[in-house]
């Protein structure tokens, strides 16, 4: 019997260059390996259709998002109102197969009565109105700080549909564990990020700089560069590499300041495997809790040392693979201390055993597949 799964994305999930689409495309291709049929509904905005997704998917459908202020006048989450499409739903009519609906962005049909029969499966990713509610603490722009706001209010009160679903996949233990208090009649399973990892590439030995990447046009990431340059690396006389996509002029303001500071300004994907690998020391934090954050993982599978807060680890159970340091006073020391240890075998080693046990994408494909199909898995 042939195991068919239809995929609602919020994206074109192809080229995944950025934290969403990197986990829909990786679960995708590891499902489709693993011989699941696979129609895929994508929402397009700014990215072109891809053929590449075709061969993993038996079908490619493409939709366009309705934006704009009109959209925006509404008391449902811009980000879910603006995927509403009447051939979404015409085409999930085709067959009765299951449906995976990708982030809360892509419920708009996820409690509509002509699905009430069939198998719905919610793919977490973040908190969506915590999320929003941080993107408002730290907006300066009041006009894009109140729609922030409002988009939280709209999002808390719109995830009571998730209800509806019959399973939902949280890419965190913590978020797993707010979803399950929140809902407690669904079956709430911890489910991380799939990612582009075949295996632990970390080399033993030693690097000659500290490494801080992620999307540089994400307020977030900035935030934390800047955090790292004026507190941790402003009088350590250490090579300190940034790089990432789309630096802002006030980044770079801030870097030129410093002398050990080099930026690798929107890297190609073989220059950032290149930094992420060679480097000693990989800094890794974040000011808001939520989800998963993939760098996290390429960084453990790719790197040598993770240099972590709490908040980035909050809720991955991977305190045990990284140094974790809060203030910039401990994260100084730590930076001191790492660059005279050598990444050893041992520290390899314990890489392979915890990560190929939770995080491989094989082993949670096969998860998603059980809970979908039973009796036929």
């Amino acid at each position: 019997m042939e195991k068919k799964l239809h995929i609602i994305a919020f994206d074109v999930p192809y080229p995944p260059n950025y934290g969403g689409v990197i986990d829909v495309f990786f679960k995708i291709k590891s499902l489709s390996e693993s011989g699941i049929k696979i129609t895929l509904h994508c929402f397009e905005y700014n990215r072109s259709h891809a053929l590449e997704l075709e061969e993993y998917c038996e079908k490619v459908y493409y939709y366009k998002r309705q934006t704009g202020l009109l959209t925006n006048l509404s008391l449902l989450p811009y980000i879910v109102i603006s995927r509403k499409n009447n051939a979404l739903i015409n085409n999930l009519l085709d067959d009765s197969s299951p449906i995976l609906f990708e982030g809360l962005h892509s419920c708009y049909y996820l409690n509509d009565k002509r699905l009430k029969s069939r198998f719905k499966i919610y793919r977490e990713s973040n908190i969506e109105h915590v999320y929003y509610f941080h993107l408002f603490l730290a907006q300066k722009n009041p006009i894009k700080s109140t729609y922030f706001l409002i988009e939280s209010i709209r999002l808390y009160s719109y995830q009571r549909r998730l209800k509806t679903a019959n399973l939902i996949l949280a890419v965190s233990k913590k978020d797993a564990n707010y979803l399950q208090r929140s809902f407690p009649l669904v079956n709430v399973v911890f489910l991380p990020s799939f990612h582009a990892n075949t295996q632990v590439t970390a080399q033993e030995g030693s690097g000659n700089y500290v490494l801080y990447h992620g999307n540089l046009s994400v307020q977030e990431n900035e935030k934390a560069a800047i955090f790292l340059l004026k507190n941790v690396f402003n009088d350590l006389p250490v090579r300190f590499v940034i790089a990432g996509l789309h630096p802002s002029a006030r980044l770079k303001t801030w870097i030129t300041k410093y002398p050990y500071v080099e930026l690798f300004d929107s890297p190609n994907e073989q220059t950032m495997h290149d930094l992420i690998r060679n480097a000693h020391i990989h800094t890794i934090i974040t000011f808001q809790r939520t989800g998963l954050k993939l760098k996290l993982i390429n960084s453990l599978y790719s790197g040598r040392f993770c240099l972590c807060n709490s908040q980035m680890l909050w809720g991955t159970d991977l305190e045990k693979l990284c140094e974790v340091a809060n203030s910039a006073f401990d994260m100084k020391a730590a930076v001191i201390r790492l660059l005279n240890e050598k990444f050893s075998d041992s520290d390899l080693q314990n890489r392979v055993a915890v990560l190929d046990k939770s995080f491989g994408n094989k082993i949670n494909s096969e998860k998603i597949i059980h809970l979908l199909f039973p009796f036929n898995s």
